[in-house]
C-alpha cells in the first residue's frame, strides 16, 4: 500500500497517537513519511511516546471534524502499544522527532518535525464513497479556518484577511458544487465571528441566498 503514496506529494491522513487522533499532511520519501506538528496534544504525546499510526480515509467530514475538535464517534483497536481507528487502513511505526523553529507567513513557531518508517500494515475497509468537488472545498475551508486564529493572534492582519476570504470563497464554491453539510456553514460563521471579535467587521457572507 505504500506505493499508493506518490513521493513528494502531500496527503491528508489521520495521525493516531496514544490518546489522540488528528488530521495531518504527510509526504512520502522512500519508505518514510514526513510531517510537521505545530504543537498540540499529538506533538506532546509523540515526545513522550514516539509510536503512532497513519490511517487513510476518504471521509472528508471526518477529517474536518477531527481538525476542529468536534465530537466524533470512533472505535479504536490496537496492540503492542499502537492504537488505530477500527476499519481504516494504514500503517503503524515508531516516530523520530526533531524540535525545529519554523517561519512562514503566520510568523515563527516551534514545531515538531516527524519521520515515520512503517513497521506494519493495518487492514481496513473504508466506505467506498467517491470524493466530490464539494469535498475538496470543505477541506480547504477547514485548513484556512485552523490557520486564521494564529494569524490574528500574531498580528498578521493581511494574512488573516486572506485566510478569512479563503474560508468564504471555498464556502461559496462548496454550496455551488452541491455541498449541504451543516459543518460548512458552522465554519463560515466561526470565521466571521473571529474577524468580528478582532474588530475588523467584515461584510456578512454566511447567509444563504
Amino acid at each position: 500500500m505504500l506505493e499508493f503514496f506518490n513521493e513528494g506529494q502531500v496527503y491528508e491522513v489521520i495521525l493516531v497517537t496514544r490518546s489522540n487522533a488528528t488530521p495531518v499532511g504527510v509526504v512520502r520519501r522512500g519508505r518514510k513519511f514526513f510531517f510537521r506538528l505545530f504543537g498540540g496534544k499529538s506533538a506532546e504525546e509523540l515526545r513522550e511516546w514516539p509510536q503512532a499510526t497513519i490511517q487513510i480515509t476518504g471521509d472528508v467530514e471526518l477529517l474536518v471534524k477531527l481538525a476542529l475538535n468536534m465530537d466524533v464517534a470512533l472505535e479504536f483497536e490496537g496492540r503492542e502499544g499502537y492504537r488505530w481507528i477500527r476499519n481504516l487502513p494504514g500503517f503503524y511505526g515508531r516516530v523520530e522527532v526533531e524540535e525545529e523553529e519554523h517561519e512562514d507567513e503566520l510568523g515563527k513557531a516551534r514545531t515538531l518535525l516527524c519521520f515515520m518508517e512503517p513497521l506494519g500494515y493495518i487492514p481496513g475497509k473504508p466506505a467506498p464513497r467517491p470524493l466530490s468537488r464539494a469535498d475538496f472545498h470543505l477541506l480547504e475551508m477547514a485548513i484556512h479556518l485552523t490557520r486564521l486564529p494564529v494569524a490574528l493572534r500574531n498580528g498578521r492582519g493581511d494574512v488573516a484577511k486572506d485566510l478569512y476570504e479563503g474560508v468564504m470563497l471555498n464556502y461559496r464554491a462548496y454550496k455551488r458544487f452541491g455541498g449541504s453539510s451543516a459543518i460548512a456553514r458552522r465554519m463560515a460563521q466561526e470565521a466571521e465571528k473571529m474577524f468580528r471579535d478582532s474588530g475588523r467587521f467584515p461584510k456578512r457572507e454566511t447567509s444563504d441566498p
